[in-house]
């Protein structure tokens, strides 16, 4: 996060230390496209079996995911570990996965959904220097 921290500042691109509820619509628009784009670099580099142009793909859509988090003032790390927290509750009773047929994992009835707005009310103001 620090690193797309310092690209922000260093291009004068929006850059929030809380979160923020409301953001220029227009701005808000642009993240969705810039999101949009790197997805389907993603999707034609996955259509091409490239691995390279997947990963390259998939390090755009990361820092622009992060991007975007900055643009609302969301420190992205607390949040992925929320969600990573509620993941690992996936496991089913036995301490296994419980997979669709297509390898999807499945919530059982023991999963506990993240808790976002706790991360967001219990976070700090981010350090971005």
């Amino acid at each position: 996060m620090q690193s797309v921290a310092e690209f922000h500042m260093s291009f004068d691109l929006p850059l929030e230390r809380t979160p923020q509820q409301q953001v220029d619509t227009q701005l808000g628009a642009l993240r969705v496209e810039l999101l949009r784009e790197e997805f389907e670099e993603f999707k034609d580099a996955v259509a091409r079996q490239d691995v390279v142009a997947v990963a390259d793909a998939l390090g755009d859509i990361v820092y622009v995911a992060y991007g975007a988090a900055l643009t609302y003032g969301i420190d992205l790390d607390a949040v992925l570990r929320e969600v990573h927290r509620a993941n690992m509750s996936k496991l089913g009773p036995d301490g296994g996965p419980v997979l669709r047929e297509d390898g999807k994992v499945l919530k059982p009835p023991s999963y506990v959904a993240p808790d976002v707005r706790r991360v967001l009310l219990d976070q700090p103001p981010l350090f971005l220097d």
